[in-house]
């Protein structure tokens, strides 16, 4: 059996090991183009749950502590390996939930959980992937827990030696990966995280972290500098309700109780479980409304006027800066508002021009987290709010906002920014949110985009082989297009993408870019195509030399 503090190291330990190796993970990236992120987004998504857990005592349950580990998880999702890591968490905390202590039998029925959770998420489950190395260690760790005498031990080290099986495997499964000599980034991270894990449960040892600023340590109260005078409502008031199945209520209705006796209220009902966060001058009294919908756990109240250190609420505030505005919820006033992903300041800028409200720093290789995006949504005055991820491994992220938020999310899968200055500039604001969805939908398909980036590592593209720091030119992000010169790669990528039907051509040059090149490239495209409208913005962007829009 294990118990509730045991798990909680465990995800410690996970955290500390995949975090140590992230680099490593990071390189197993089998394409030339900047993105081998995969590493650092799951270090990121497991470091937001180890925060978390490290703030309950060792009295905490199994559940309590696979709940708290997957509430984190989700919010702090980072692309789509750590959405589906957070999925498969989520389906383990299903499987442990009202677990005092949990045996192998139970962990391996909930890990199957998880594994069904990771696969419905994805629209075309690929194997030879992590959902391969999940699902072959679910299952072996279902048949060793059958014989019913297997301790919690043998049936997890039988996930661990499985999910290394089927991680050796995945190169055989996936040509591109036995092309590049390979396993699969995903799986090798997730098998980090489960040996992690696996040094708490037989040796009860937490892997020790070599990064001082990712250790786990317990957050701090949530405290600000500023003089008793100026703090209007004195208690920080947070707790978990698990939700009483024959209670009806509306969440809702507890969120604008919370607002009558305080302020900075978040109420987030994610399924069977309700997380509240308020400032009151009467936290009895927001603890007895939150008693009306279920019991009431991870009880935490703090005298603000005592303490005058800044911290934040939870991990949700580590992504931002000191010198980023903080995003505040405000109410949904407005019949629609927009979100959007981008890096760039010129880039960023635009979308604020064309009606973005909130413009999240991020893009290639700075995947922001679901709770990024979810604190975006909340601090934009709408009651529908359309979403633009803008990359497409931003997505997955984007749509776990959709059941956290308490105003309408929806998604659009823009890939590319181009894509996302499409779909604004079609938006009618008088249209119903269904024509405007259908009519922003189709504007992304009318779209083309071409980029020009750089080789981050030797490679094989197409037969042809490519240096580190080569241009590689891309059509929808594939590469078309290998030459030693950045202008001439994007002349030559926007050539094969141009149709007789093409009207505009919109260039987006990066930071890295000089102010000749891109001169040099609006005047070679003039003299191609003195037909078309040529337009070139300063779009600041990094990774990106060029950002090529084809209308």
């Amino acid at each position: 059996m294990i118990t509730g503090w045991m798990l909680r190291d465990a995800i410690i330990s996970a955290s500390n090991n995949i975090n140590n190796n992230k680099k490593a993970v990071d390189a197993l990236n089998v394409f030339p183009v900047p993105d081998g992120d995969t590493g650092t987004n799951m270090s990121m998504t497991m470091s937001a749950a180890a925060r978390e857990v490290a703030r309950l005592d060792d009295s905490s349950t199994v559940s309590v502590v696979a709940d708290t580990t997957a509430s984190a998880l989700l919010r702090g999702a980072r692309g789509n390996s750590g959405v589906i890591l957070s999925l498969i968490f989520r389906g383990i905390a299903k499987g442990l939930k009202g677990c005092n202590e949990a045996n192998g039998a139970t962990i391996a029925a909930a890990l199957t959980l998880g594994v069904d959770a990771a696969y419905k998420a994805v629209m075309k489950p690929t194997e030879g992937t992590i959902l391969t190395v999940v699902r072959m260690s679910a299952e072996h760790s279902t048949q060793v827990a059958a014989n019913g005498e297997a301790t919690f031990v043998e049936v997890w080290k039988s996930v661990c030696d499985s999910a290394n099986d089927a991680l050796l495997k995945t190169p055989s499964m996936l040509p591109v990966l036995k092309k590049a000599g390979v396993v699969d980034a995903g799986g090798q991270g997730l098998v980090l995280i489960f040996e992690g894990m696996r040094s708490v449960f037989e040796d009860g040892i937490i892997i020790p972290s070599t990064d001082e600023d990712a250790v786990a340590q317990p957050i701090q109260s949530e405290v600000f500098s500023g003089v008793e005078a100026d703090i209007k409502f004195g208690y920080c008031t947070e707790f978990l309700v698990n939700r009483d199945s024959k209670i009806n209520k509306e969440p809702m209705s507890l969120r604008a109780y919370l607002e009558s006796i305080g302020d900075s209220v978040v109420v987030v009902d994610d399924e069977s479980i309700i997380k509240v966060h308020v400032h009151t001058n009467n936290p009895g009294d927001a603890l007895q409304e939150g008693l009306k919908f279920g019991p009431l756990v991870n009880i935490k109240i703090e005298n603000m006027r005592q303490q005058h250190v800044n911290a934040s609420w939870g991990a949700a505030a580590e992504s931002q800066s000191p010198t980023e505005p903080q995003l505040k919820r405000v109410e949904p006033e407005n019949k629609y508002g927009f979100v959007a992903v981008a890096a760039g300041e010129g880039i960023s800028q635009l979308f604020t021009e064309v009606g973005v409200d909130v413009v999240v720093s991020g893009g290639q290789t700075m995947n922001p987290s679901t709770e990024d995006i979810l604190k975006a949504v909340m601090a934009t005055p709408a009651k529908t709010v359309f979403v633009l991820p803008n990359n497409k491994n931003i997505i997955m992220a984007a749509e776990q906002v959709i059941p956290l938020a308490d105003r309408m999310v929806i998604v659009l899968a823009t890939k590319t920014v181009p894509q996302g200055i499409c779909a604004m500039l079609s938006f009618d604001p008088e249209a119903e949110v269904s024509d405007n969805h259908l009519t922003m939908v189709k504007a992304i398909d009318d779209v083309s985009t071409a980029s020009v980036t750089f080789a981050a590592r030797d490679s094989v593209v197409n037969g042809q082989q490519v240096k580190q720091g080569q241009a590689l030119g891309m059509e929808e992000g594939k590469i078309t297009v290998v030459d030693d010169d950045i202008v001439r790669t994007a002349y030559k990528v926007t050539k094969r993408m141009v149709k007789k039907h093409a009207s505009v051509i919109t260039v987006f040059y990066g930071e890295d870019t000089t102010q000749e090149q891109a001169d040099q490239l609006y005047a070679m495209l003039l003299d191609k195509y003195p037909s078309l409208e040529v337009a070139m913005i300063s779009g600041g962007q990094p990774v990106y030399h060029f950002i090529i829009s084809i209308e």
